[in-house]
């Protein structure tokens, strides 16, 4: 059940002080680099994988079809994300993610990953012709962990 560069997945979402979300709700939220990759998961877990795969920065993600095919294997997934990590450099942020999925295939199966998700926002004063760029994913890893998905939680280090 490895995929391309994420596991196939559905939202369960969490976080330290971020409350589950009702699995049939739609997040597209760019405001922060937790919830870009919150809305990466929500939009898997709905299958809308064109709009997963339009948060990565072009060329951190593979192809369109490989990435949508990736997933034909995934009922859902829960996410839960760690504490985020964020610096400045020459007009932008970088911030890393560290992440815990439980994928569950749709034989029922269930994989446990960790990670880490590498974000940047190109800070909004500083732009000036269009298109406006938002936080965007670009770059991350993922693997599979025996821990229980309670406790398991990717390191960025």
């Amino acid at each position: 059940m490895m995929h391309p560069l994420v596991p196939g997945l559905v939202l369960a979402l969490a976080g330290p002080a971020i409350a589950a979300s009702p699995p049939d709700m739609f997040i597209d939220d760019r405001s922060s680099p937790e919830r870009v990759v919150t809305s990466l998961y929500n939009a898997i877990d709905r299958h809308e994988y064109l709009r997963a795969w339009s948060y990565f920065t072009t060329g951190s993600a593979p192809s369109y079809g490989e990435f949508r095919d990736g997933y034909a294997d995934t009922d859902r997934v829960e996410l839960r994300i760690g504490e985020t990590t964020s610096e400045g450099a020459a007009g932008s942020i970088h911030s890393s993610v560290p992440v815990a999925l439980k994928a569950t295939g749709t034989d029922g199966g269930v994989t446990v990953f960790r990670g880490c998700y590498r974000l940047t926002q190109v800070q909004p004063a500083v732009q000036d012709t269009p298109p406006f760029r938002p936080i965007q994913i670009d770059g991350g890893s993922l693997e599979p962990t025996t821990q229980p998905f309670e406790t398991a939680m990717g390191d960025c280090d």
